[in-house]
C-alpha cells in the first residue's frame, strides 16, 4: 500500500466495499447475538445519508458533530459526513453540556448526529446556545424538544429522505482532495480547554500506510479488530476505525469495558489496540487470580514469567537445560492465557500515554506480543511503533513510513511528514507554535538511539522541578505506584517543593473490603485518611519508592475522597489523569502534605 494509493478516505472506503461487496464488515451485539452489517449494506447506508445531509443543506467544508457510542452507525455516519463533503466533529459521550457548548460553538457545526435519547439530553441542552446549529438527527427517538431554530430528525428517517435523492457520490469521492479536512478531533483537554485539531485525508492515510507497512509481516489476511476505546478519540479512530477498513478488515464493536473479558473470547480479535492503563489493569487480574488459584498453577505462571523474562533479555534465547521447560509452560500456562484474549492475537499495540516496561515484559513472557508505539493527536495520531521483527520494549520504536523524527537543541521530539495536522481551529497563534519550519513541535523530551528506536524521557510541561532542581517525569513514578495492587491510580506534586508527594486511590478490592469491615463507614470519601487505610497503602507505597531513585520517592500521601473518573473531571476518556483539575481539587490537601 502506497501514500497515493486512494486520494482520500471516502474513496478508499467505497472502493473495499465493491471489492468486498457482501463480506461481513460492522458487528455488534443485538438481541445478546453478534449480528453483522455486510460492506454493500454499509456502502448503501453512508450513500443514503451522504445524500440526506446534501439534501438538508449541508455544502463542502460545513461541520456535522457526532456523538454517539461505538458502533455500526458511528463508521456509517462518519464516512457520510466526508462523503457530503462535510467534516466529521467528533465528541465524547461522556461530555457534559458545557463541554458540548464549546465545541458546537468553537467548530461552527450545522448538524449534530446523536445515537441515544439520554446522550441527546446534554448536546440539546448545549445547542440551545449554538446558533448555527440547524439539525439533529438521532438514531434513537428523542424524550425531549430541541430549540426552536433546530430541525430533529430520526436516523431511519433521513436515510429514506437520502433514498429519493440523486446518487452520483461514488463517482465524485474521487474529487475529494487530499489536503481537504476530513475532521476536526478535539484534544482530550488533559492540560486545559480542548482545541480542535484539523486533521486532513491525506494524515490520516498516511497513518493507514504506515501501519500497514509495520504490520506486513505479521501477514495481513482476514483481520478482525474489536472496537472498544471512544472513537472520538484519534487513536481509535485512525487505528480501530480506519486502518481496518483499509485492509479490508471486519470491525467487531464491544459492549463495553466490564464486558470486554467475554467479548474478547467471542470475538477472538487478530490485532488489538489499547492503552496503557487496560493492560495494567489486565495483568492485575491475570495476578489475582493465579495467587487466588495457588499451588501448582501459581509455580507454573511464575516459571513461565521468569523464563520469558530471560530469554528477552537474552535475545529470544535459553541455555538449552530451559529450553524443555520452556515449551511445557507453553502449553500450560501460555496457551491458556493466549486463550483468555481470545487465541488469535498476532499482536497488541499500546498507545496514548507511556507504557510501564514492567507491564510490557509481563505480556511478552506470557507470549502475547505487544507493541508500543508513540503519537499525538496532531499527528493523526501515530508516529512511531514498535515492529514485530525488532521489539524494544523500553522505546516506542522507530517512526513509521513516511515520517520523520529529529531531536531538537533541548532534546525535544519533532516530527515533519504527510500525517501532520492542518493546525488548530480558529487559533493560528497556537498554530505557529506547535508547527514551526514544517515540524511539529511535541513537547515531548527524548532519545534516539542507533536504530532510530525513541524513548520519551518526559514531557515539558509536565516536568516537575523540585527546588533543588531536580527535573522529574510525574508520568514514571505514577506508573510505578500502580503497579503495586493496592493501588489504582496515583498523581504525584512537587513542583518548585524539596520533595514529591502523592494523592492515591485505593484499589476497588481494598475499597470493597473497608466498606465490608468498616461498618461506620459508608463511603471512601468520608474518612479517607482513616489511619486503618492509610496503613494498607504505606506497604505499597514503601514497596514501589525501592524501585526509584531518592528524588523520585513519595515522602508523604493522601487518600483520594473518591476515584478519578471521566464523570468528575478528573480522568480524560482515554483513561489519562487531568493533572489540572486534580491538583485542584485537592489543593488544600497538597499543602497539609508539606
Amino acid at each position: 500500500m502506497e501514500l497515493d494509493h486512494w486520494p482520500n478516505l471516502v474513496a478508499m472506503f467505497f472502493d473495499q466495499a465493491q471489492s468486498k461487496e457482501s463480506a461481513p464488515f460492522l458487528w455488534a451485539k443485538r438481541d445478546d447475538a453478534w449480528q453483522s452489517i455486510s460492506w454493500h449494506d454499509a456502502s448503501e447506508q453512508v450513500s443514503s445519508l451522504a445524500r440526506a445531509l446534501r439534501a438538508y443543506g449541508l455544502t463542502d467544508g460545513d461541520r456535522v458533530v457526532l456523538v454517539a457510542d461505538n458502533s455500526p452507525e458511528w463508521a456509517i455516519a462518519d464516512f457520510a459526513i466526508m462523503a457530503a463533503g462535510g467534516v466529521t466533529v467528533p465528541a465524547y459521550v461522556t461530555n457534559t453540556p458545557n463541554d458540548h457548548k464549546h465545541i458546537l460553538t468553537d467548530s461552527g457545526a450545522v448538524i449534530a448526529i446523536v445515537s441515544t435519547a439520554k446522550l441527546a439530553t446534554s448536546l440539546l441542552h448545549a445547542a440551545t446556545e449554538a446558533p448555527l446549529l440547524k439539525r439533529v438527527i438521532s438514531i434513537e427517538a428523542l424524550h425531549e424538544n430541541a430549540g426552536s431554530h433546530i430541525t430533529t430528525t430520526l436516523w431511519r428517517d433521513a436515510l429514506d429522505h437520502g433514498n429519493s435523492q440523486p446518487n452520483n457520490l461514488i463517482s465524485e469521492a474521487a474529487s475529494i482532495q487530499p489536503d481537504s479536512l476530513a475532521c476536526l478531533i478535539y484534544t482530550s483537554g488533559t492540560g486545559g480547554t480542548p482545541k480542535g485539531v484539523m486533521l486532513s485525508h491525506r494524515s490520516i492515510l498516511c497513518n493507514c500506510v504506515g501501519a500497514y507497512n509495520l504490520l506486513l509481516a505479521l501477514g495481513l489476511e482476514d483481520e478482525v479488530f474489536l472496537s472498544f476505546l471512544p472513537l472520538s478519540h484519534s487513536y481509535e479512530h485512525s487505528c480501530g476505525l480506519m486502518f481496518p477498513i483499509s485492509i479490508g478488515a471486519q470491525i467487531y464493536y464491544s459492549e463495553g469495558l466490564d464486558k470486554l473479558s467475554s467479548n474478547l473470547t467471542e470475538v477472538r480479535p487478530t490485532l488489538m489496540t489499547s492503552v496503557p492503563r487496560l493492560y495494567e489493569v489486565m495483568r492485575l487480574k491475570i495476578l489475582d487470580g493465579v495467587q487466588r488459584a495457588g499451588g501448582l498453577r501459581e509455580k507454573l505462571f511464575k516459571l513461565a514469567i521468569y523464563l520469558g523474562r530471560k530469554s528477552y533479555s537474552l535475545g529470544g534465547t535459553l541455555p538449552v537445560h530451559e529450553r524443555l521447560l520452556d515449551k511445557l509452560v507453553d502449553k500450560l500456562v501460555r496457551d491458556k492465557v493466549k486463550g483468555r484474549f481470545g487465541g488469535r492475537l498476532k499482536a497488541m499495540v499500546s498507545g496514548g500515554a507511556p507504557l510501564n516496561f514492567d507491564v510490557g515484559i509481563f505480556f511478552s513472557a506470557l507470549g502475547l506480543r505487544l507493541l508500543q508505539g508513540y503519537g499525538q493527536t496532531e499527528a493523526a495520531p501515530v508516529i512511531s511503533c514498535n515492529p514485530s521483527s525488532k521489539i524494544k520494549l523500553d522505546t516506542v520504536g522507530p517512526p513509521l513510513a513516511h515520517v520523520e523524527v529529529q531531536l531538537a537543541d533541548d532534546g525535544e521530539i519533532l516530527v515533519r511528514g504527510p500525517l501532520l495536522m492542518t493546525g488548530y481551529w480558529a487559533q493560528p497563534k497556537i498554530t505557529n507554535e506547535a508547527l514551526r519550519g514544517g515540524w511539529l513541535h511535541t513537547g515531548d523530551i527524548g532519545e534516539i538511539d542507533a536504530d532510530g528506536y525513541i524513548t520519551i524521557t518526559d514531557r515539558k510541561k509536565d516536568i516537575i522541578v523540585l527546588s533543588g532542581g531536580d527535573n522529574i517525569s510525574p508520568q514514571r513514578v505514577e506508573g510505578i505506584l500502580c503497579l503495586e495492587p493496592e493501588i489504582e491510580q496515583a498523581i504525584v506534586i512537587g513542583d518548585k517543593r524539596k520533595h514529591l508527594v502523592g494523592i492515591l486511590v485505593p484499589s476497588q478490592d481494598l475499597r470493597k473490603e473497608w466498606l465490608k469491615t468498616n461498618d461506620d463507614v459508608a463511603e471512601l470519601k468520608q474518612t479517607p485518611n482513616d489511619l486503618r487505610r492509610r496503613d494498607a497503602i504505606s506497604d505499597a507505597v514503601h514497596r514501589a519508592n525501592k524501585s526509584l531513585s531518592v528524588i523520585e520517592q513519595i515522602r508523604r500521601f493522601a487518600l483520594a475522597e473518591q476515584p478519578f473518573t471521566v464523570e468528575n473531571e478528573m480522568l480524560t476518556p482515554t483513561m489519562k489523569n487531568r493533572r489540572h483539575k486534580i491538583i485542584e481539587h485537592y489543593g488544600e490537601t497538597i499543602e497539609t502534605l508539606y
